[in-house]
């Protein structure tokens, strides 16, 4: 038996074991399962680790998408390394660790196919980055890639990043491109959402929220009154998936779009 799995807390908002279970029987992949491992602490990787021998990859889900590389042997340099974050990992048959971010490639090509069905291109927005964990490093890369101007927002201010009660009316006609990366609004705290001055957002606006459980989050709703384009989190959540199948698979990277 192979077995996947996912790490983080909490874990009810996860879509990943049904996604992982029907892309099994959709492909006829026999001796092979998926299951939800929620770990408040890192502490408790190793043993799981030790323990659990059919282990063979594991995804990675708030809040340890940066500490946990301190916990593994290896990193791929095309994304994890370079981005400081790790969402999956493979694991080998000497019980060897590598630690990959798939985050990259499922946000960057699901705003690329976004932004084209509205008849728009990345380069002609400047974007906020709501949030400074794991998830908005990988968001950050992707934008400069894609030569998107963009500005942190964190509720601790930073030598490269701004409060959200900094942001004016100006800086909010000027960033018409807002992605949220925190996990505000995520079920069951359904009533969260980040502090930014939605009085501001009108229909030139574009709100992605990576979260996708609800499919519409307080967030999207402020957005959805005032007129904005909306993108939740599912598109990027498939698309990370089957690349992390890739890797676990044959350690196929595919950065490239």
């Amino acid at each position: 038996m192979d077995l996947y799995g996912l790490i983080g807390f909490p874990l009810t908002h996860s879509f990943s074991k049904q996604y992982f279970t029907d892309k099994f029987v959709r492909e006829q992949i026999k001796e092979s399962s998926y299951e939800l491992f929620e770990m408040k602490s890192l502490e408790e990787l190793p043993a799981l680790l030790k323990k659990t021998v059919d282990l063979r990859g594991l995804n990675v889900t708030i809040p340890h998408k940066k500490e946990v590389i301190a916990y593994l042997d290896d990193l791929d340099d095309a994304s994890a390394e370079r981005i400081g974050a790790v969402n999956t990992i493979k694991i080998y048959a000497d019980g060897s660790t590598k630690g990959f971010n798939t985050d990259y490639y499922g946000f960057r090509q699901s705003l690329v196919e976004w932004l084209d069905k509205r008849g728009e291109v990345c380069t002609n927005f400047k974007a906020l980055v709501l949030g400074n964990g794991g998830a908005a490093k990988a968001v950050m890369v992707a934008l400069d890639d894609l030569h998107v101007e963009f500005k942190l927002v964190s509720r601790q201010k930073s030598s490269n990043s701004i409060l959200y009660q900094q942001l004016t009316e100006d800086m909010m006609n000027e960033y018409l491109l807002i992605i949220n990366t925190t996990p505000l609004g995520t079920f069951p705290n359904t009533a969260e959402c980040p502090e930014i001055p939605y009085q501001w957002i009108t229909k030139k606006h574009y709100l992605y929220d990576l979260v996708y459980n609800p499919a519409e989050t307080l967030f999207l709703k402020n957005g959805h009154v005032k007129g904005a384009a909306l993108q939740n989190g599912l598109k990027m959540l498939q698309l990370q998936a089957e690349k992390a199948w890739d890797i676990w698979i044959t350690e196929d990277n595919l950065w490239s779009i």
